[in-house]
């Protein structure tokens, strides 16, 4: 925990704020600017409001912003003499990187919060849905969170080892528009298995979108969280032998 707590202290006067909030808060806002202005009305409601903030957030906004905290969280660690400062503490490479890990999950966690609390006030009060968001959506966050994990994990090891902050960002990119490649031509095993595929996956659920059956089933949440934490595991060992190795030299 103290170790978190350091990382957060880190970001304390950084940009990551503004990315936890105006980022999903944007996605709200044209999906919402977009509905008024084509004069198109929510035909299903809540579901159609999500799916017009959601889909193509999904696809590529959400990655790049836990690749810009991805290279936020590290950006400090590749300045100065911190690096060796960082190395030199009494902790296992495995704790550093967890730690570093565990920061991104938090503010992903944070990113879709701020995504669904601007569903809710948009649908309320700019177009006076009845009752609230359905409680599926809520199970569909907490899945979008988890798939969140492994990207948060394969972002912050590219960020360690890449002292550019706009290098890592653009990966991120290009792996997003392979996943969406991938699911597009229906190589669905090879999209779950790649972290920045399987977030896509999550965020479509429920919207019969990217071979989505267009309802939230038991088995594509299972498969998602599961994959997406054994995924999480692989990267974040992975990560920490490299440090290792970089220690060692």
């Amino acid at each position: 925990m103290g170790s978190v707590r350091a990382e957060f202290l880190k970001l304390r006067r950084s940009m990551s704020w503004v990315v936890v909030v105006l980022l999903p808060l944007t996605a709200v806002v044209a999906g919402a600017v977009n509905t008024v202005v084509a004069g198109e009305p929510l035909e299903d409601h809540w579901h159609t409001l999500w799916l017009r903030a959601v889909v193509f957030y999904g696809l590529f906004p959400l990655v790049l912003g836990v690749a810009v905290l991805a290279s936020l969280v590290w950006r400090v660690e590749h300045r100065g003499g911190n690096w060796n400062a960082l190395m030199g503490r009494q902790v296992s490479s495995l704790h550093v990187v967890v730690g570093k890990t565990a920061v991104l999950a938090a503010l992903a966690a944070a990113m879709q919060a701020v995504l669904v609390v601007g569903i809710v006030v948009v649908g309320k009060l700019v177009f006076a849905l009845p009752g609230t968001l359905p409680p599926e959506y809520f199970l569909v966050s907490a899945v979008i969170v988890l798939a969140c994990l492994p990207v948060a994990a394969f972002q912050s090891g590219l960020s360690m080892l890449m002292r550019s902050f706009a290098a890592p960002i653009a990966v991120a990119l290009l792996a997003s528009a392979a996943g969406m490649l991938l699911w597009m031509t229906r190589i669905e095993a090879l999209a779950l298995l790649l972290p920045h595929g399987l977030v896509g996956r999550a965020t479509q659920m429920g919207t019969g979108m990217l071979a989505d059956s267009g309802t939230v089933t038991a088995g594509a949440v299972t498969s998602v969280v599961v994959i997406a934490l054994g995924l999480t595991a692989v990267v974040t060992l992975g990560t920490a032998a490299v440090l290792d190795r970089r220690d060692i030299r």
